[in-house]
């Protein structure tokens, strides 16, 4: 019997996983993919929002600002990647500078602080490629961009790290409540016991939701495409840049990603399929459109990675964070669209104090495990290279040339906890592959390294969820 069956490694599943783990409690993560944050976590915009834009009164204007002010140090904890960028609402007219005027009011009410609005003059000096036509912006201070999928996978090794377990391929598809505990049912026909869960399902949560719970919800997946542009596109803005929204959402952005990448989107289209993720030209047209309004100098040519994501739209209309009225000890973190990456923290430690009320006489670990740091080994000096370099020759070696990472970082993410097993893990963990030629030299050099450090035959490794094969046997 396990105290608490977390299910879901996304940014949600990850950062409440994290929190309970300073308590002393049995925890089991669950996951239906093959490995962590391969949902709307490893597809998105990856903007930690200010939280001007949410309705007062509303857990998503709560959670976003609370969330907002805990991001630099809990990044700085558990060793992923974030910068305060600030982040700017474009108006080009007078009528849209009157939505300005409203976000503004609603940011103070919301409780943000750095808010601004700014004229067309400011803009220049300020972000001197933005387009000359817009007359004013609502300028955010506190608006910062993070990595994450690599913030969710630091966040499931630190809970590792202090005794959580990890189950991945391990689709839960029935759950009963039996006595006081709960019979979570996997499709491989495993039973679990568990006296607690936390839905953290993404797109999936209503279903979960709705297979013990009268009270039901629907979750409506709603596909959003973008354009991620090589580096040298990175002068373009340092920022973080909207227009008005729309009631689909924040509408097209374009951003300066915290790997210095240029990214623009998404589109906002609901889907049926909550496994939709292809891309359209009718997107890409769309992205082309709204992106040059801000910037008009985007140069698309320097694309090197087109992509989708998914979010879980819920028709509460707001974050749905708490206890089920008619089943206690399930726990749902759902609906939790945009601004759910901005608000993960704060909403993991919420709800982590109700799983523990509801549990009972749980106390604190007295020696919670901080996350083992990892080695960027482009940001040493020549002195901290020859260092490393003489207690692993590894690090000397070059894998991935567009973006610097060696064998060394590789092998590391390996064999970590949540350690990577496919070509697109180790892509997520430390990027090889991720930059302008997208593995095209170092994919087979990164699947020999995980062949050897996981005593496999290269073509058991895969590119993403099992059956994704790369490799189909020798051709000579």
């Amino acid at each position: 019997m396990i105290d608490v069956a977390v299910i879901g490694t996304g940014i949600m599943g990850a950062a409440v996983a994290r929190e309970l783990s300073k308590y002393e409690l049995n925890i089991l993560i669950l996951d239906k993919d093959n490995d962590v944050s391969c949902g709307t976590t490893k597809a998105n915009s990856a903007i930690v929002h200010a939280g001007y834009d949410a309705k007062e009164g509303s857990l998503m204007a709560k959670y976003n600002v609370a969330g907002n002010a805990m991001y630099e140090e809990l990044c700085k904890e558990v060793d992923a990647p974030f910068r305060k960028v600030g982040s700017y609402v474009l108006a080009f007219s007078e009528k849209e500078r009157e939505h300005l005027e409203l976000l503004y009011k609603r940011g103070l009410s919301n409780g943000v602080p750095e808010l601004e609005i700014i004229e067309a003059e400011e803009i220049q000096k300020r972000e001197p490629h933005v387009s000359k036509e817009a007359v004013a912006a609502l300028y955010a201070g506190t608006a910062g961009i993070t990595g994450p999928w690599e913030l969710a996978i630091k966040l499931v090794e630190n809970a590792m790290e202090n005794g959580a377990e990890l189950k991945l391929n391990a689709e839960v598809v029935n759950i009963e409540k039996v006595g006081e505990y709960f019979k979570l049912t996997l499709k491989n026909g495993e039973i679990i016991e568990t006296k607690t869960v936390i839905n953290a399902a993404g797109v999936y949560a209503d279903i979960l939701n709705n297979m013990i719970s009268k009270k039901t919800f629907k979750i409506t997946p709603r596909i959003g495409e973008y354009y991620l542009l090589d580096k040298v596109q990175g002068y373009l803005t340092d920022s973080v840049i909207f227009q008005c929204p729309t009631e689909m959402g924040k509408g097209i952005l374009v951003a300066k990603t915290a790997h210095g990448n240029i990214i623009a989107g998404p589109t906002a289209s609901d889907v049926e399929d909550r496994e939709d993720v292809g891309n359209t030209q009718e997107g890409f047209d769309t992205i082309k459109q709204f992106a040059v309004k801000s910037i008009k100098d985007i140069n698309f040519r320097d694309n090197i990675r087109n992509f989708s994501g998914l979010r879980a739209e819920a028709d509460t209309g707001d974050f749905i964070l708490g206890e089920a009225e008619d089943v206690k000890g399930f726990f749902n973190m759902a609906g939790t669209k945009s601004p759910g990456l901005s608000s993960a923290p704060a909403m993991a430690i919420d709800l982590a104090e109700m799983v523990v009320k509801s549990l009972g006489n749980i106390s604190k670990k007295e020696n919670f495990i901080k996350n083992k740091k990892h080695i960027y080994f482009i940001e040493l000096s020549p002195e901290e290279k020859a260092e490393v370099i003489k207690k692993d020759p590894r690090y000397g070696r070059i894998i991935c040339r567009c973006e610097n990472i060696t064998e060394g970082e590789i092998v590391d993410v390996i064999h970590r906890k949540a350690g990577g097993r496919t070509l697109n893990g180790i892509k997520r963990r430390c990027r090889p592959g991720a930059g302008r030629c997208q593995g095209g030299f170092c994919g087979p050099r990164v699947q020999e390294i995980l062949a050897r450090e996981l005593n496999l035959k290269l073509d058991d490794i895969v590119l993403e969820e099992k059956g994704s094969y790369i490799l189909t046997g020798e051709t000579k």
